[in-house]
């Protein structure tokens, strides 16, 4: 029987390169707890463990999915136009909730992290709905794949023009 998971992510530097140590300190992060316990299969392979390699393309986000010594099992395009508004949504929420810990009362903070849970719930659903038929993933490995989206794409927005 296959091993269904991911054991690496690697990113296209060329094309999805980070803005700062910030930025790849979050990506680190993302990866980490992506490849940590995850349940990803590709639909119609029996093979695994898998190797994703992410880059873009015309804006778009390209999952190349291989095996560890390398062999493509599958590639497909995910546009991110669906997802714009989440995760802008999601870091307006992030940056309410890093802001409240300073001043607010801990009720307050925790509703704002309820928001902030509510939301990326949200972006985790819309990302296995488009994976849907592609990439079998269960609702905690959507999570933390929606996770490495946002991170990738908080350091596209703020890299220097």
């Amino acid at each position: 029987m296959a091993d269904k998971r991911l054991v690496a992510v690697e990113i296209d530097e060329e094309t999805l390169s980070s803005s700062g140590p910030d930025a790849e300190h979050e990506r680190r992060v993302a990866i980490f707890d992506l490849i940590e316990e995850n349940s990803f299969g590709v639909r119609d392979d029996e093979r695994g463990p898998y190797v994703l390699h992410l880059s873009m393309m015309e804006r778009k986000l390209v999952f190349d999915i291989r095996l560890e010594d390398q062999t493509k099992v599958h590639m497909f395009i995910l546009s991110v136009s669906p997802f714009r508004g989440i995760i802008r949504d999601y870091f307006m929420i992030c940056e309410n909730y890093y802001s409240a810990i300073k001043t607010q009362s801990p009720h307050q903070i925790e509703a704002i992290d309820m928001a902030r849970r509510g939301i990326h719930n949200e972006g985790s659903t819309l990302l296995a709905e488009r994976l849907e038929n592609k990439i079998d993933v269960d609702f905690d490995t959507s999570r933390r794949l929606f996770t490495l989206i946002c991170a990738l794409h908080a350091g596209q927005t703020r890299s220097p023009t």
